[in-house]
């Protein structure tokens, strides 16, 4: 039963501020910075510690893709372990945020160009775990995750991602991750998965990315494919591209752009990172 101070406290949790949070996209890259000491997870935590803390957490992330877009909607959102032939020590991590049903359903409300399904089964997968472990390591703030509709095109995520603009008010963090160059088929380990070195297309397509960002040139991000071979090569499939232009669809006119962990590793993947605020 809803009483009428239960309704007051879900109001007032989520009434608008006059501050409003910082944006985030992060590039997560190998799941394995979830629990190791390295350039790019205390990239993440000096990161972290510059912002204001949040009342919750989105993260949209790469590896949620559906048909539809939903939100988690669970108290207690499961740590999924979407990946194979890691160490143990890496299965045996876990990250008990508590989730937020009253931030999914403002959330929902929020966007209204598009059904938003409430999702009870998810949780959270490493796309949004592996940086919050190292970003928010007592896992004491609420965390949701929002889908990605994979029949939808780049515009369309980029129009959507404007409809949560709001929450950004509400003391909610948003974060993108993914990674802006990722590309598989070119990966080429030279010793450890971390170590620089890119390719000369992933590093002109991830200088390319940043001028874009800086410059806010929204319409060449999202119709990167046809920008540069480079830009085509760094995402020959979206769902980790998708994630910053989330991010990059938030930033309001006059808006900060800093760059944090810009380097590319295995070939063809970039860690580079983005601030907006």
């Amino acid at each position: 039963m809803t009483t009428l101070g239960s309704f007051q406290s879900f109001a007032n949790e989520w009434k608008e501020q006059d501050e409003k949070m910082p944006v985030l996209f992060v590039g997560h890259g190998s799941p394995m910075n979830a629990i190791e000491d390295n350039e790019y997870s205390r990239g993440w935590k000096h990161t972290a510690a510059t912002l204001p803390k949040p009342k919750a957490i989105l993260v949209v992330s790469a590896h949620w893709e559906t048909q539809g877009t939903y939100v988690t909607a669970m108290d207690k959102p499961r740590t999924i372990h979407d990946f194979g032939g890691f160490p143990k020590e890496l299965f045996d991590a876990q990250y008990p945020a508590d989730g937020s049903k009253q931030l999914a359903e403002e959330t929902k409300k929020t966007v209204t160009t598009t059904p938003i399904g409430l999702d009870e089964s998810w949780g959270l997968d490493h796309g949004a775990w592996s940086i919050l472990k190292q970003m928010y390591p007592d896992a004491n703030i609420p965390v949701i995750q929002f889908s990605l509709d994979h029949s939808k095109a780049a515009q369309y995520h980029y129009d959507l991602a404007k409809e949560l603009q709001s929450l950004r008010k509400k003391g909610v963090l948003i974060i993108g991750s993914g990674n802006m160059v990722h590309n598989f088929r070119y990966l080429e380990l030279k010793g450890d998965f971390n170590q620089h070195f890119g390719h000369d297309w992933a590093l002109e397509a991830n200088e390319s990315f940043k001028k874009l960002i800086t410059e806010n040139d929204y319409k060449s991000l999202i119709d990167y494919k046809n920008y540069s071979k480079a830009l085509n090569l760094s995402a020959p499939t979206p769902e980790h591209y998708l994630p910053m232009l989330y991010a990059i669809a938030l930033r309001e006119k006059n808006e900060k752009v800093e760059f944090f962990n810009d380097a590319l590793v295995a070939g063809s993947f970039s860690m580079t990172s983005v601030k907006i605020s």
